[in-house]
C-alpha cells in the first residue's frame, strides 16, 4: 500500500492550477491528480480527468478517496466581462463549491485549500488586514456579483470546517501573474493583457483602458504555489489568510516597467472611453508572515522578466 497522500488540484488545466500542478508532480510523496473541463494540461506526472464541476455526478467521482482538495477552479475573466456581463462569475462559481465542499465533507476529506481573492475589499490608501473587511460596507459596484459570492464561499468553508475533520485554508490572494496566465484581449487581467500589447505592438504605441491612475497588488505565480504548500503542512480547522506582494503599483507605472523590461521602444495611450475599476488596493501580509513563514521571494522586475522570457519561449513561437 502506498505512503503517498491523493492530492485532486481541481482546474488544472488552468493559470493557478496548473502552476500548482506542476509544482507538486515533482514530489515523491504525493500522488496527483487533477480535473480540467476544456484544455487538458501535457504534464505527464498528473493524472488528468475531464469533468464539469458543475455537475453533482462529476464532482462525486473525482473527489472519492482523495486525501488533499486543491480547489482553484473558477469561472474567471478580465474587466471587460466584470463589467459588461457581471453574472458570468456568480452562478457557476457559487455551484462548483458548493458542490465541491459538501463532497470533500461526506467523503472525509483532510484537507481543502481553496482560492477566494481579495475583491471583497474596499479600496484603501493604506495594506488592509483579513479583519478589515467590513460586511456593512457597500462594496465596489463592479464586484457586487462576484465579491459577494467569493465571501459566501468563505463562509460556507468555514460552516463545513466545524462539522467534520475537514480542515480548511481559504486564500485571499492578490492580483497573480506569470506562465500559463491568460494573455488575450478579452478574458485577461491587467498582466496579461499588457504583456500581450507590449509584445505584439506593431505601431510603435499601445493603448492601456482607463486612466492608469487605479493600483493594484500583484504576486508572482510560483510564490502563490510556495505558500499553497506552506498551508498543506500546518493546516488548522480554518484559516482565511491574505497571500500578496504587501504593496500596490499604479497601472501607469506598470506599464512602464512592461516596456522598459521589453526592451521595446513604445509611446502609451490611455483611453477613457474603455472599462476599468478605479480602485487602489494591497494587500496586509503580516498573519502570512508570522503564521507560516511566508513572503515573496519574486520581485516585481523579476517577475515581469520571467513572465516576458516565457511568454516570448511559449506563445510567441506557436503565433
Amino acid at each position: 500500500m502506498s505512503d503517498r497522500k491523493k492530492i485532486l488540484i481541481c482546474g488544472a488545466g488552468g493559470f493557478i492550477g496548473r502552476n500548482i500542478a506542476e509544482q507538486l508532480s515533482a514530489r515523491a510523496d504525493l500522488e496527483v491528480y487533477g480535473t480540467y473541463l476544456h484544455s487538458k494540461p501535457p504534464d505527464s506526472n498528473i493524472r488528468m480527468v475531464q469533468a464539469d464541476l458543475t455537475q453533482p455526478e462529476a464532482v462525486e467521482k473525482v473527489v472519492q478517496e482523495m486525501d488533499i482538495l486543491i480547489q482553484a477552479a473558477a469561472t474567471t475573466s478580465g474587466a471587460k466581462d466584470i463589467l459588461s456581463q457581471p453574472h458570468l462569475h456568480v452562478t457557476d462559481n457559487a455551484v462548483m463549491n458548493s458542490l465541491l465542499f459538501r463532497s470533500a465533507f461526506e467523503n472525509g476529506i483532510g484537507q481543502v485549500i481553496f482560492f477566494s481573492c481579495s475583491i471583497m475589499y474596499s479600496s484603501s490608501s493604506t495594506p488592509v488586514k483579513e479583519t478589515d473587511f467590513d460586511a456593512s460596507v457597500p462594496m465596489h459596484s463592479s464586484y457586487f456579483g462576484a465579491g459577494w459570492t467569493k465571501v459566501y464561499l468563505e463562509k460556507m468553508a468555514e460552516f463545513y470546517s466545524t462539522l467534520g475533520r475537514t480542515r480548511y485554508t481559504v486564500i485571499r490572494h492578490s492580483n497573480v501573474y506569470g506562465p500559463h496566465d491568460k494573455f488575450d484581449l478579452e478574458r485577461s487581467h491587467v498582466m496579461g493583457a499588457t504583456i500581450t500589447k507590449v509584445l505584439t505592438a506593431e505601431q510603435g504605441k499601445i493603448q492601456v483602458w482607463g486612466s492608469g491612475q487605479e493600483e493594484r497588488d500583484l504576486l508572482y505565480v510560483s510564490d502563490l504555489v510556495n505558500f499553497v504548500e506552506r498551508a498543506m503542512q500546518q493546516q488548522q480547522p480554518f484559516q482565511l489568510v491574505n497571500v500578496g506582494c504587501g504593496r500596490s503599483i499604479s497601472i501607469r507605472d506598470l506599464v512602464q516597467k512592461i516596456i522598459d523590461s521589453s526592451g521595446r521602444d513604445l509611446e502609451i495611450e490611455y483611453d477613457l472611453t474603455q472599462p476599468s475599476i478605479d480602485t487602489r488596493l494591497c494587500l496586509d501580509i503580516t498573519q502570512a508572515r508570522e503564521v507560516f513563514s511566508w513572503q515573496p521571494q519574486v520581485s516585481l522586475e523579476e517577475g515581469i522578466q520571467k513572465t516576458i522570457e516565457w511568454y516570448r519561449n511559449t506563445i510567441l513561437t506557436h503565433v
